[in-house]
């Protein structure tokens, strides 16, 4: 087996009973769950418009040589409706991975739940109008290599954050959250009751009944000093 050029063709997958349902906890609270630490960096944010606030989906993962779409282009053609394709480029910049004709073949014809790239897209004046949730560093008008190497379905690194194949893909407008596949049934529970304390605690700030009393008791568990004074250099 050549390492470095492999491409698997299977994926353990999520239950997606499960998986569907996060499309109606916002990424913050699913995130605030999982220890505020799977979220991918915000470099990586959303550059299209789609209609719906959220997308979620099964990752799909490619790992790209540094500005070579090679293995992205092997994705394209195995990758299947409802995916979620995530793309480590090994944070490079400086060459576009994708364009509008590739973009148009996984929107159009492969269907997929959307696409996140550790690097940049161009085209960007038609795909930025698309109903299709596209994430990327940015734009440049800089041209990909197709040399390799590169592989398909392997664990990687998109964003500071690693993502195996099968793990639940959650995005909105904040950002890219990742939930591991065999934690998604615990992290759905607590996300749920998290969402449902939040909605409470906005309730309260609307109504002006909220208790905020906690952060002047952690303010002193934490030894902060509250000085009635202007401060002098």
């Amino acid at each position: 087996m050549s390492v470095g050029k492999r491409i698997y063709l299977k994926r353990n997958m999520p239950d997606p009973e499960i998986m569907n349902q996060f499309k109606t906890i916002p990424a913050s609270n699913t995130g605030d769950v999982m220890g505020r630490n799977c979220a991918m960096n915000p470099r990586i944010h959303l550059v299209s418009s789609p209609k719906a606030q959220m997308a979620v989906g099964p990752a799909f993962t490619v790992k790209c040589r540094a500005g070579d779409n090679l293995a992205l282009h092997a994705a394209l053609n195995y990758c299947n409706e409802g995916d979620f394709l995530v793309v480590s480029n090994e944070e490079d910049d400086t060459r576009a991975l994708m364009g509008e004709v590739m973009m148009a073949y996984l929107y159009l014809q492969k269907k997929v739940a959307g696409i996140v790239i550790d690097g940049p897209i161009r085209d960007i004046d038609e795909i930025g109008k698309w109903d299709f949730p596209v994430y990327a560093t940015g734009t440049t008008p800089g041209g990909p290599y197709k040399e390799g190497p590169g592989e398909v379905n392997v664990p990687i690194s998109c964003g500071g954050i690693s993502v195996n194949p099968g793990d639940i893909i959650l995005a909105d407008p904040d950002g890219v959250i990742c939930i591991p596949r065999k934690d998604a049934a615990k992290v759905l529970e607590d996300a749920k009751k998290f969402q449902a304390a939040d909605e409470g605690k906005l309730q309260k700030t609307r109504e002006g009944t909220i208790n905020r009393s906690w952060v002047d008791k952690t303010l002193e568990a934490k030894e902060f000093e509250i000085i009635d004074d202007v401060y002098e250099p």
